[in-house]
């Protein structure tokens, strides 16, 4: 519930030195549906690849998350056999915790200008935490914000107490807190949400409109909830022994294609958010709009959980940090 964030996005970036392209080809993994915004993205920076590397180099994707779940591909960058991954924050804090910070706070940012503000402030800081654990970051993006989609109507929190959530089978603090303040986690896998909700395994599922629709959630958990309960954000990363073996010409092409895909992601997935919301209502979507009281009671929900976020999902230091650059944020636009 706090960020079982789907991950509607996983890319794999890596590389190889020209004189072994030919038998060792590039590798990519991917949650996101073949022909999806972000496997399309995807295709963009293995052809910038290619092209720089010239001769007979190979570029593979596996979309549908047919490499495993976000774990999984993490878990295969560290051994070789990927060589990078677009991972939402559910596999990159498999790499360095303190990315939790930036979707880990529920109902903290109020827009997107707010999200975009706090990464880039954030931003170096990070991407050196990253290359201390053996990753490159070559861009960022986000899929939406998480909804709920639950077989039944929901209105306020405790409404879902009844429920029984997916959640990432990694996120063992998260599940913890969830299930001391009432909430029922099954920890899953991606490919086991569909069959989940039809034997009654769990009948809510944290999602984003986008994903909800590709995936066919929705058909199953007909009704959402309208509330921005946190963004789903996402870096594009290569492990440092692929970027190390790059030429300084790929590493510059692959530089420049990865910040190019993670601007496309950023704006044409907030883009699709609306346009999948409209898309599910045409084919029996109910969205659910919880009125001024019920809204109350779920700010109040999440202020009971930044205590318990500090120190636990998110580093005490960073967490303190998203708030800091979040007031001064605001504080400059009310001026």
């Amino acid at each position: 519930m706090l960020k079982s964030a789907l991950l509607v996005m996983t890319l794999c970036v890596g590389a190889m030195s020209p004189a072994l392209a030919a038998d060792k080809p590039f590798r990519m993994g991917t949650l996101a549906p073949k022909n999806s915004l972000y496997h399309r993205q995807l295709l963009e920076v293995g052809e910038a690849w290619r092209a720089a590397q010239g001769g007979g180099a190979k570029y593979v994707v596996y979309p549908d998350g047919s490499q495993g779940g976000e774990t999984e591909l993490a878990r295969r960058m560290r051994i070789g056999q990927l060589q990078g991954a677009l991972l939402s924050v559910v596999g990159l804090h498999e790499i360095e915790p303190s990315i939790n910070a930036l979707q880990a706070m529920p109902l903290l940012f109020k827009s997107w200008d707010e999200v975009d503000y706090v990464r880039e402030k954030m931003r170096p800081a990070m991407e050196k935490k990253f290359l201390d654990k053996g990753f490159v970051v070559l861009a960022w993006g986000d899929a939406g914000w998480v909804r709920f989609f639950s077989k039944d109507p929901a209105f306020k929190p405790d409404d879902y107490k009844k429920m029984k959530f997916f959640a990432w089978g990694g996120e063992a603090d998260q599940q913890e807190i969830m299930k001391s303040l009432g909430y029922t986690p099954v920890p899953l896998e991606t490919s086991d949400i569909l069959p989940s909700i039809q034997t009654g395994m769990i009948n809510v599922v944290p999602s984003t409109p986008y994903f909800a629709l590709a995936s066919q959630v929705y058909t199953m958990a007909p009704n959402m909830l309208e509330i921005n309960w946190a963004p789903i954000v996402g870096a594009l990363v290569v492990t440092k022994k692929a970027w190390d073996e790059m030429t300084p010409a790929t590493q510059d092409a692959v530089r420049v294609a990865g910040e190019k895909a993670g601007a496309q992601i950023r704006s044409k997935a907030r883009q699709e958010v609306e346009e999948a919301v409209d898309a599910m209502k045409k084919r029996g979507l109910v969205v659910n709009k919880p009125n001024t009281e019920q809204m109350r009671e779920w700010t109040e929900l999440a202020d009971k959980l930044y205590p318990r976020i500090r120190g636990t999902l998110v580093p005490a230091e960073t967490f303190d940090d998203v708030f800091r650059h979040l007031k001064a944020y605001r504080a400059s636009k009310a001026k």
